[in-house]
């Protein structure tokens, strides 16, 4: 019996009857995404209240565990200690032969005898709990975009000067021009010959 699955022998059948339950797991794989994740090996720690009702187990409780990433704006690292909410109906075996055929019920998880295995409401419901765009904090100034020096430790007021881009191509063109200017020993010769000869006839 691998460690998400709990037995249900306690509970009994009796409609009505309660079983509560503690234990600490480990996340074999990750659960989450690039950006933040439950990472394999992380501790999660269930507290289960397991209730027998007509047609199986009523599973409910909460998982707690921290999720590890980085920030969506300055890529710093970020943790979330989680907390979610735990729910799955886990059916006897057996009393979904007629669910089974209708394409408009849902199929519920059923016992592996008097096993309920949990690895899969778990994972779900950490998974949808994860922030989409998880932030270091709500105010982050994110990265320069012209630099990438993180905008929370610039110095105030930090800009660059930007050149309208409607303007960049003729620009290039004038500094083109200035340098083949510099360059051309012709037009330095003829600026050299012409000077005195201008100051002569002032």
């Amino acid at each position: 019996m691998n460690q998400y699955q709990i037995s249900t022998h306690d509970l009994g059948r009796r409609p009505g009857s309660t079983h509560t339950l503690e234990l600490d797991v480990t996340a074999g794989e990750p659960m989450g995404n690039e950006v933040i994740a439950v990472r394999a090996g992380t501790g999660i720690s269930l507290d289960l209240r397991l209730e027998a009702v007509m047609d199986g187990v009523l599973v409910t409780g909460t998982a707690s565990t921290l999720a590890e990433g980085e920030c969506v704006r300055c890529l710093d690292p970020v943790s979330r200690d989680l907390t979610v909410d735990l729910t799955e109906m886990f059916a006897y075996p057996g009393t979904q032969q007629d669910v089974e055929s209708d394409e408009d019920t849902e199929v519920l998880p059923e016992l592996d005898g008097e096993i309920a295995d949990l690895e899969a409401t778990i994972t779900d419901a950490v998974v949808l709990a994860l922030p989409f765009q998880p932030l270091c904090r709500p105010d982050c100034p994110g990265l320069c975009s012209v630099c990438g020096v993180r905008l929370a430790d610039a110095e105030p007021g930090h800009a660059h000067e930007q050149l309208d881009p409607r303007w960049a191509a003729l620009e290039a063109l004038r500094e083109q021009a200035a340098d083949g200017a510099a360059d051309d020993p012709d037009n330095r010769a003829g600026e050299e010959a012409s000077g005195p000869d201008q100051g002569a006839r002032g």
